[in-house]
C-alpha cells in the first residue's frame, strides 16, 4: 500500500539524525536513572527526559509549526486534536528493557499524514543501528554510532521483508507485556516458532527480513507502534487492525485497537 506524501529523502536523514542525538541523550544519562512511576503505573526515566528533549528540539528546528504528540509530553497533559500533519515520538521505547539491562529499546519517530504513518525512523542506541523507512519509497537500515550525524553510517543497506516460509515462520512476541489472549491467537496459526522481542524493535526484525509476524491483542499508545508501522509498510510488509480494516491515527487519547503486522502480507493468518 503507498500513499502520496511530502516526506523525501533529506527529510528522512535529518530525522534519522535526530533520533541518533536522542541515542547519544540516554546513553549519555548512563546508570542514574532516577527511575519513577507516571500516573498510569509505567516507568519513566531521566534518559526519557533526555531524549524528548533532543527529539522535541531537533523537530522544532526541522518542521517549525508542525505539532509533536510524545509519550512524555502526553502523559503530562493531553494535546489537542493534532490536524491533518503531525509527528508522533516515543522518545524512549522498552523503558522496562532499558531499567532491566537488556539492548531492545528504542527511540521511535513517525510521520503522520492524513491519518496515515507515512514515514518511520527506529533507533537502538545499545545496538548502534537505525532502522528508516517512508511508505511507497522504501527502507533501510544504518550503522551509526548514538549522536553522529548520518552522512557518518558506517553502513546504509537497503531492507524488505520476507515471504512467509512453509515451515519456521517466526512470531515476535513481547518481553513484559506478554498474554495468553496472544499465545492462544498463535496456537492457531501452524507451524509458527515464538520468539521474544523487546519494544519496537519486533516491527525492524518484521522489516528487515528475519521475522514474520507480531500480534498485538491489546490497544497500546499510538507513539508505541506509528514508527514501526511505516517502517514495515515501506519495507514490503502490513499492519492492519484484526479484522483487516487500516489502522487509524490522531484520534480522541491517541490510542490504537488491537492489530497485526505481517512481512507477507499476501498470506493472511
Amino acid at each position: 500500500m503507498t500513499h502520496d506524501s511530502n516526506v523525501d529523502r533529506r527529510l528522512l536523514d535529518e530525522l534519522v539524525s535526530i533520533a541518533s542525538r536522542a541515542c547519544a541523550a540516554i546513553l549519555a544519562v548512563g546508570a542514574d536513572l532516577a527511575q519513577r512511576e507516571k500516573p498510569d503505573r509505567s516507568p519513566v526515566t531521566a534518559a526519557d527526559e533526555a531524549a524528548e528533549a533532543a527529539v522535541l528540539e531537533g523537530l522544532s528546528r526541522l518542521l517549525p509549526g508542525v505539532p509533536v504528540i510524545s509519550e512524555e509530553a502526553v502523559s503530562r497533559a493531553m494535546p489537542a486534536a493534532p490536524g491533518a500533519r503531525f509527528f508522533l515520538v516515543d522518545p524512549l521505547d522498552g523503558t522496562r528493557e532499558l531499567v532491566a539491562g537488556e539492548t531492545e529499546y528504542a527511540v521511535n519517530i513517525a510521520f503522520i499524514e492524513g491519518g496515515r504513518p507515512v514515514a518511520g525512523v527506529i533507533a537502538a542506541p545499545a545496538m548502534g543501528t537505525i532502522w528508516a523507512g517512508v511508505v511507497g519509497q522504501g527502507a533501510e537500515r544504518l550503522i551509526l554510532a548514538p549522536g553522529a550525524e548520518v552522512a557518518a553510517a558506517r553502513e546504509r543497506t537497503a531492507i524488505r521483508t520476507r515471504a512467509r516460509p512453509r515451515r519456521g515462520a517466526i512470531a515476535l512476541m513481547s518481553r513484559f507485556h506478554r498474554d495468553p489472549k496472544t499465545d492462544l491467537f498463535l496456537d492457531r496459526i501452524a507451524h509458527v516458532e515464538r520468539v521474544v522481542c523487546g519494544a519496537s524493535i519486533k516491527f525492524c526484525r518484521i522489516a528487515e527480513g528475519a521475522a514474520d509476524i507480531y500480534v498485538r491483542t491489546h490497544s497500546i499508545s499510538e507513539w508505541d507502534a506509528a514508527a514501526g508501522h511505516a517502517l514495515v509498510e515501506a519495507a514490503g510488509g502490513t499492519m492492519t487492525m484484526h479484522d483487516g480494516e487500516a489502522v487509524p491515527y490522531g484520534r480522541t487519547g491517541f490510542r490504537l485497537p488491537p492489530f497485526i503486522v505481517l512481512g507477507d502480507g499476501s498470506q493472511p493468518l
